[in-house]
């Protein structure tokens, strides 16, 4: 889809209610589940490789609600990065183990903030950029065009939204220097030669290991954060919760996979609004064959 379709429909549907666009988001929801796309072929791999113990029926059940769910993560952008920051912060309901970061800053060694792809991330940031004025790493849109409206949506309440660089990193280290708040996403593949082999559901995942030297390396607290949607579009649940203790251990590969564990217990409180059409699991160990096809494209979310 063309950049300037996407801006205009995000345009309209800035304004619309909540419910009338998660009501869209179902109805997207459908079409992917309907309509042959990379978008289902990789959650239905993902459902299957992560929740074996569930019946055919089960699995087919969350795949449907999980794309449902994908359905509101691409229309309700257009509320949280549109609207003004106080609408958009209005549709957090209820927020939950704050007291958590709220105590960290004030013993000053600030706070790491993992948010995996769960429920409305983006809202968890928006609360996080207000709150705690965060630097925050990602990975620039692929289309270029959009890059300065969602820089300047995420930026817009007080976050510091950096590139994955190395510049980036080095924001993140002085920022917590100072005792301040970071975020990150902690289930995103890395680039080839900076990770190591997790398990994840219990399948071995490439998984980053930056999280965890830069707890251990600032003795820095990391605080688990995920926005959970609540039904019939009445908004969000907000949750934060103390990362294991097994993730700031000096040994990389414990650490790693207790953050991989801490992440699959957040999944595992609403596992319909995990991202199951990342391809989580696309390297594989020792030349292992890959568990996806290359088929049609998929849908973007960025």
């Amino acid at each position: 889809m063309r950049p300037t379709i996407i801006r205009f429909v995000l345009y309209l549907c800035a304004y619309l209610p909540l419910p009338v666009l998660h009501a869209i988001g179902i109805c997207i929801g459908w079409g992917l589940y309907l309509i042959p796309n990379r978008s289902r072929d990789t959650s239905e791999i993902n459902i299957a490789l992560c929740w074996p113990e569930l019946s055919p029926h089960e699995q087919r059940t969350l795949l449907r609600n999980s794309l449902k769910e994908t359905g509101k993560t691409i229309i309700e952008t257009s509320a949280l990065w549109l609207r003004t920051g106080e609408k958009a912060l209005r549709l957090i309901r209820r927020v939950d183990g704050n007291k958590l970061v709220e105590r960290a800053i004030a013993q000053g060694s600030g706070a790491i903030l993992a948010t995996p792809h769960l429920g409305a991330w983006e809202a968890a940031g928006l609360y996080a950029s207000a709150q705690y004025k965060i630097s925050c790493l990602y990975r620039p849109l692929k289309m270029k065009e959009l890059e300065h409206l969602v820089r300047t949506a995420r930026n817009r309440l007080g976050g510091n939204y950096v590139p994955a660089t190395s510049k980036g990193i080095r924001t993140l280290y002085r920022d917590l220097d100072r005792g301040g708040v970071v975020a990150m996403l902690p289930d995103q593949e890395p680039k080839a030669g900076t990770g190591i082999f997790a398990p994840f559901f219990g399948i071995s995942a490439y998984s980053m290991v930056f999280l965890a030297r830069l707890a251990a390396t600032t003795d820095t607290p990391i605080i688990f954060a995920w926005c959970e949607r609540l039904s019939w579009g009445r908004g969000y649940h907000l949750h934060f919760r103390a990362a294991p203790e097994a993730v700031r251990s000096r040994d990389i590969h414990t650490a790693v996979t207790a953050i991989n564990q801490a992440v699959e217990d957040c999944v595992r409180e609403c596992p319909e609004q995990y991202q199951w059409s990342y391809r989580r699991f696309k390297t594989r160990p020792d030349s292992e064959a890959s568990f996806y096809k290359k088929k049609q494209p998929a849908i973007e979310t960025v």
